[in-house]
């Protein structure tokens, strides 16, 4: 097998490895549960998903199919494997325009459904958004956020994680930031 082709082969793999993080962590999964129908992260949370392994899965076939056509010196496979390798690039494309485009889109969603759900529990208008709210403390390891819309302490008092005072707390807009900046450097370095 040549290099490159086992190196396709474990971008292939590393690609949908990080397409199954993404969709099945704890963070995205969590914020996808709790985010409205008009709200577009879940929207998003799941097409990056299958276009992650439909890439993953065209890298791979490519790779294969050249390996294939190089032990059997064969045109049909080595213009099989092209053809995989274009559709992937092909696939980039539109993803690179969408990122460009939608630069704050995932943030925004993201930042938006923990919004709702902060100010649903400043309300007291739902328990269950209590449950949600201190679950996203927990999975992000942050307490509430700066609001000038009133007193967030007893809301912070009831679902940050325990041991965990405001003023030592990170806030969880800015954390939510910092978690998905670190987890598309990641992306794009791939």
């Amino acid at each position: 097998i040549l290099p490159e082709t086992l190196l396709f082969q474990l971008l292939g793999l590393s690609i949908a490895t990080l397409s199954t993080v993404t969709h099945y962590g704890l963070r995205f999964t969590l914020i996808s549960n709790v985010s409205l129908d008009s709200n577009s992260y879940r929207v998003i949370h799941h097409t990056a998903f299958y276009l992650g392994i439909c890439l993953s899965m065209t890298l791979i076939l490519a790779a294969l199919l050249s390996s294939a056509a190089m032990v059997r010196e064969s045109q049909c496979l080595t213009a099989m494997g092209f053809f995989c390798f274009a559709l992937a690039f092909c696939g980039l494309i539109p993803a690179a325009c969408w990122k460009y485009t939608h630069s704050t889109e995932v943030e925004d969603s993201m930042m938006d459904v923990y919004d709702f759900v902060y100010e649903e529990v400043r309300r007291n208008t739902s328990s269950f958004r209590r449950h949600e709210l201190t679950a996203i403390h927990e999975a992000f390891l942050c307490c509430g956020k700066h609001s000038s819309f009133g007193d967030t302490a007893s809301v912070e008092h009831e679902t940050c994680p325990p041991g965990q005072v405001r003023d030592e707390g990170q806030d969880c807009l800015q954390e939510i930031q910092d978690f998905l900046k670190k987890h598309m450097d990641f992306v794009f370095s791939l």
